[in-house]
């Protein structure tokens, strides 16, 4: 027995979640992210969870942990020190990339490239060829791999990445590739194709390779520095870290691929969403994730969160498989700012951390989102239990100067700035709604982050939904969400066969073998067998389509008839992403076939909250709503708001980590287990 602490680093604040695995109690805690160094945050959200349970630093029984540090580190641009050694011929397999220009430019005239992760003069060419089925055409040229490495070394070098043509089929020559660059240079950090994405397709596995090894250092530096901090390792604390498919590995197997650890952070709040949002008996939700930089939004039916194996972390595809998540730039630190042409924008620019926004009275010279929000009336007067102390004076002298630009006054210029990022946010939400053929107004809005609840009814408004969830802990969600995770490993192998003439035997055999892996690393993790769940699927298309479609075999549905229920389940599949389908009419050719390993862990007890009463306002203050102008509002504490209780808007909930607004039209309930319902009057 002792503590479960689970720390979520995002760009403003670290946010923890510890359950005392003796009695089940809670404690919600956040501190300052500390961008330079993430260990520094992390440990300190393990010492102030350790003195919120009044036990020491040495009781903490399992650490979890997501964060965005290996997302930053792409946004950032940190590109220095990274070579690529590829296969002769395909040097320029970065430049080339997929020879296509982006939707909404038109013509290639107007687009401009991204900056290459790698510079020509950064990447090499060696000997040694593999054909698309394994078969060695001519062997490695090893002394020109080591020389290669040696002269990238010398030009400053500290990262190279490895991606040899159809590594996918044969990793031989990619596998004694890092075996010398690691007995050469051992100084150098390596990443090879056929580890980090199995998988065709040239370009998009090289850039993957380039940004796992891209982060290598800078996650496996903080790691390693928290996990001696806290004791973990053998004999130790568990120590697991979240991955963008939703599921906690050790922290040594993330850092042999922090790849995977891309949104790992939001991912944990789409899995802490959809257990409160089961709780409440909801099944088909929205996640509105707001932090203090970005804003995360999810799709969840069915309590299924979609899952991709394709993203963009900015302009680069990176494939691995991870909860599908679209993110804008628009948090409570987002800044207001006018551009060439005068018109009043907001992000994707944030203050972050350090400075942070002007009314946080740490240099910040800048008005953002919580600037206004302050402005508005919508938040108190400090955050985190009073240990954030707030200068609204000085946040609305930055909304007069704003607002002397356009004639408003402050307030009308904050009310601004407000709609225009929940705009930005709702933009996000139409990414995955009404351009999949989903109405927003048929979903409920789960709202969380330590902004969610502020924006949670404009965002309603401009998409004509009717419900809100609140989960408990809202700004912690995320790092409660590190809770309720399993631990979970995906394996992929490349295997193009035609339905025509494929072998049923052999496409069974792949999904065993990966199966069989699979289930072998997952009990190293020190899972039961019995507490093992397996998942196959499969990447298919139409013979002569450039892409596929994921097909997902029902659990359970092994041997020929799993291989069946692939080339059947297909068309329907396609039917349902493309609006149409060709069965009877062309053969169906299987990509690549894919097995998520699932260990299942055991999960905190649901919380139920006391049976409530006539809670009362603690306070009020004057709120500015546009339609109204100022309105004295109520405040109430979610603390005392327990089960059954039902308040009309407009009013503020106030709590440790997050604010709740609630307009005029509006009904708020709570229920058994301290989600907070709103309902839009009809």
């Amino acid at each position: 027995m002792g503590l479960r602490i689970a720390i979520d680093t995002g760009g403003t604040f670290t946010d923890v979640v510890a359950i005392d695995e003796a009695d089940g109690s809670r404690y919600a805690l956040k501190t300052p992210s500390t961008p330079a160094d993430p260990s520094i945050g992390l440990l300190d959200g393990v010492r102030k969870a350790a003195e919120a349970a009044e036990q020491g630093e040495g009781a903490v029984a399992r650490l979890l942990h997501g964060s965005t540090t290996a997302t930053n580190a792409v946004l950032q641009h940190q590109f220095d020190g990274l070579g690529l050694i590829v296969t002769e011929g395909f040097r320029h397999v970065i430049e080339i990339a997929r020879q296509s220009v982006p939707d909404g430019y038109g013509n290639s005239f107007f687009w401009v490239k991204p900056p290459r992760l790698v510079p020509l003069h950064l990447v090499r060419e060696v000997k040694g060829r593999m054909t698309h089925r394994g078969e060695e055409l001519e062997p490695l040229d090893e002394q020109a791999l080591v020389e290669a490495a040696g002269e990238l070394a010398r030009r400053g070098v500290r990262c190279i990445a490895v991606c040899f043509l159809h590594a996918y089929a044969n990793d031989d020559h990619e596998r004694r590739a890092g075996d010398l660059i690691a007995r050469h240079h051992p100084e150098l950090f390596v990443s090879l194709s056929s580890v980090v994405l199995p998988e065709y397709r040239e370009y998009e596995r090289a850039m993957t390779t380039l940004i796992d090894v891209l982060v290598k250092p800078y996650c496996q530096t903080y790691l390693r520095t928290a996990a001696e901090r806290i004791g973990a390792g053998e004999g130790g604390a568990p120590f697991l870290i979240m991955q963008s498919n939703g599921g906690v590995v050790r922290h040594a197997t993330a850092g042999e691929r922090p790849v995977t650890m891309l949104l790992s952070g939001p991912a944990a709040g789409v899995l802490g969403a959809v257990h409160m949002a089961r709780l409440a008996g909801f099944e088909d939700v929205l996640t509105l994730d707001v932090g203090g930089t970005s804003t995360d939004i999810s799709l969840v039916e069915g309590l299924k969160p979609q899952l991709t194996s394709q993203s963009l972390v900015e302009h680069y595809p990176v494939k691995t498989p991870m909860l599908d998540i679209a993110t804008v730039g628009a948090g409570g630190g987002s800044l207001a700012w006018i551009d060439d042409y005068g018109a009043l924008k907001v992000g994707p620019e944030s203050a972050g951390a350090d400075p942070g926004p002007i009314c946080y009275g740490r240099g910040g010279t800048r008005p953002t989102v919580t600037d206004a929000a302050l402005v508005l009336g919508r938040l108190p007067g400090q955050l985190i239990g009073g240990e954030l102390a707030l200068d609204a004076g000085a946040a609305r002298d930055a909304f007069a100067r704003l607002g002397a630009r356009f004639d408003l006054s402050p307030e009308e210029t904050a009310a601004g700035v407000f709609e225009i990022a929940a705009a930005n946010q709702v933009h996000g939400i139409r990414q995955v709604t009404t351009s999949r053929g989903r109405e927003p107004g048929r979903y409920v809005l789960a709202a969380f982050g330590g902004a969610g609840g502020m924006f949670a009814a404009e965002v309603a408004a401009f998409l004509a939904i009717g419900r809100i969830l609140s989960p408990p802990d809202p700004g912690n969600l995320s790092a409660f969400g590190l809770h309720v995770s399993d631990i979970k490993r995906d394996y992929v192998r490349t295997l193009v066969r035609q339905q025509a003439n494929a072998d049923a035997g052999e496409i069974d055999g792949a999904w065993q073998e990966l199966e069989r892996i699979g289930k072998a690393e997952v009990m190293a993790e020190g899972v039961a067998a019995e507490r093992i769940r397996l998942r196959r699927s499969a990447d298919v298309r139409y013979v002569g389509e450039g892409h596929e479609v994921p097909v997902e075999i029902p659990p359970g549905t092994e041997g020929v008839a799993a291989v069946e229920t692939m080339w059947s389940a297909f068309h329907r599949v396609h039917f349902d992403a493309f609006g149409f389908d060709y069965e009877g009419r062309q053969d169906v050719e299987a990509v690549n076939l894919r097995v998520q390993v699932t260990g299942q862990v055991d999960r905190p007890a649901a919380h139920e909250v006391a049976q409530g009463g006539a809670a009362a306002p603690v306070s009020s203050r004057p709120v500015y709503w546009r339609e109204s102008g100022w309105v004295d509002c109520p405040i109430f504490r979610r603390e005392d708001l327990g089960a059954g209780e039902r308040l009309d808007g407009p009013l503020i909930v106030e709590e440790y980590g997050s604010t709740v607004v609630v307009p005029a039209g509006w009904g708020l309930a709570c229920d058994r287990y301290g989600n907070l319902v709103m309902e839009k009057a009809r």
